[in-house]
């Protein structure tokens, strides 16, 4: 049988396996992939999805095991994007002809985007009601988080509650193999989450982080990883 995989050696390192034939494979992203395979904490070798590209530090699409260590970048810093598919009670044929009108209708009704600035397209200037009965069941526990790390209260949290994000955040309006309409949500953990996940890593015991960008988290680091990141 054909292998399903490209097996590629890193001298110094793991091997890879991409599994991206057909695929091309931008530069950027095969330098971020062979320098994590020289990290001494990665176990056997590093694979690579069909939807592999440069990241902030750990590549997108890629699955990289560890020993004895944690990389927060590679599971996506924070790990609270979400993902959910809500089935509707439309079919296909109550679609209209054009979809244009309902993307604008989505856009108007989720904040999405980023610009800093008092008014960020991608928060709630107003948060409308629904958001705010979900915020008043999250607020004692955000309470208590507070207590713990002060600065979190200064954060984005009910502004971005039921926001899209930015980035490879997305609302998809699907249909299934029999013709039900379905709506896809990919979000971000918005501003707590990400407050949070930076805060952890610039935290780290001196010797045990790979730098902001990768966030290594070991007892084990060596030189070798806290140069991972690409160039």
């Amino acid at each position: 049988m054909e292998p399903q995989h490209v097996h590629e050696d890193v001298p110094g390192g793991v091997p890879l396996k991409l599994w991206t034939q057909g695929v091309p494979v931008e530069d950027s992203a095969k330098r971020q992939l062979q320098n994590a395979a020289r990290l001494p904490i990665v176990f056997k070798d590093i694979a690579a999805m069909p939807d592999v590209h440069f990241g902030i530090g750990a590549t997108v699409g890629s699955v990289i095991p560890t020993v004895k260590a944690i990389i927060p970048a590679a599971v996506g810093v924070d790990i609270g994007c979400g993902m959910m598919a809500c089935k509707t009670t439309l079919r296909a044929e109550d679609l209209p002809d054009k979809l244009g009108p309902l993307r604008a209708a989505i856009e108007r009704a989720v904040p999405h985007g980023r610009r800093p600035g008092s008014r960020d397209p991608g928060a709630w200037q107003k948060p409308p009601g629904s958001v705010n009965t979900a915020w008043a069941l999250l607020e004692p526990e955000f309470t208590e988080l507070c207590r713990d790390y002060p600065k979190i209260a200064k954060t984005n949290h009910i502004q971005h509650l039921g926001t899209l994000g930015s980035g490879n955040h997305f609302i998809e309006v699907c249909l299934d193999e029999a013709g039900a309409v379905w709506f896809m949500l990919h979000s971000g953990s918005r501003g707590v989450g990400n407050f949070r996940a930076g805060q952890a890593g610039r935290n780290a015991p001196p010797g045990e982080s790979a730098g902001p960008r990768l966030g290594l988290l070991t007892r084990t680091a060596s030189r070798a990883a806290r140069t991972a990141p690409a160039a």
